[in-house]
């Protein structure tokens, strides 16, 4: 049960956020500050983490302009654009808004394999949280259930990667798992059809889709790509035609062009 704002202001309602000197990462969290903190900043993340009652909110830092796009029955902290600037990582677009919260509850695999059909995102290796982001956001937008990554290679939800996303990490679920490659035959025991994304197929992931039902979509990081593993691991590997004159995709455009793809079906 989410902790939910209430119209009587709380103690610290209407102070001024303290500066701080002290770095922070790309998710926002301040070098020794509580690692089960995040911050969110931007209209559409912050407004989409205020709508999704699994969040445990803490602080609402909001302009006076940007107060417009919160809903009534939440506490604001009123404070200047530099103010909230003060609080987040430099060069954040913050739109006037922050929100200190805390991490959605972790899920499990488990809450999806019976599902009767749908799309899933696995990333291999990718870990830029503006590429992620902005996968969240397309695997939103084609109707995606979840995406998978490995716990250690998966940024924190929240900063720049939220922003990215536009409010997508409140609606599609993540999943971190330890291995990849187990987890792709935990799928295909569970009858889902996996297709790893590579350039050196002549299979395209239009005929890939074909009667698959239940698919996960699997994508190595740039450069690299999927680990020979992995790839062992896929049903099938495709590829999405492009121009000869182009070698590759950036990966998070691969991902929505895979998603449209898959969400058409």
């Amino acid at each position: 049960m989410s902790q939910q704002y209430t119209k009587k202001p709380r103690a610290n309602a209407g102070k001024k956020p303290q500066r701080t000197n002290k770095k922070t990462s790309g998710d926002g969290q301040k070098s020794g500050a509580n690692k089960n903190h995040i911050w969110l900043w931007g209209i559409h993340a912050v407004s989409a983490a205020l709508h999704n009652p699994a969040r445990d909110h803490i602080r609402l830092y909001a302009s006076k302009n940007a107060a417009a796009h919160i809903p009534s029955g939440f506490d604001i902290i009123p404070a200047s654009v530099s103010e909230i600037s003060s609080l987040l990582p430099d060069g954040a677009v913050h739109q006037g808004l922050a929100l200190q919260t805390r991490p959605l509850p972790p899920r499990t695999l488990e809450d999806i394999l019976g599902h009767p059909r749908g799309v899933l995102l696995m990333l291999d290796g990718v870990t830029d949280p503006r590429n992620i982001g902005a996968m969240f956001r397309s695997a939103a937008a084609f109707g995606a259930i979840g995406m998978i990554a490995q716990d250690r290679h998966m940024p924190p939800l929240g900063g720049v990667l939220a922003k990215a996303a536009a409010g997508a990490i409140e609606t599609v679920a993540s999943y971190g798992v330890v291995n990849l490659s187990r987890t792709l035959e935990d799928l295909a025991n569970a009858g889902w059809f996996s297709i790893g994304l590579a350039g050196e197929t002549r299979v395209t992931i239009s005929q890939a889709l074909q009667n698959a039902d239940k698919v996960c979509l699997v994508l190595g990081s740039e450069g690299k790509g999927l680990r020979p593993n992995v790839a062992k691991h896929c049903d099938q590997l495709a590829r999405i035609p492009i121009s000869p004159d182009m070698e590759s995709l950036n990966v998070s455009t691969a991902a929505a062009i895979a998603l449209y793809e898959a969400g058409r079906r």
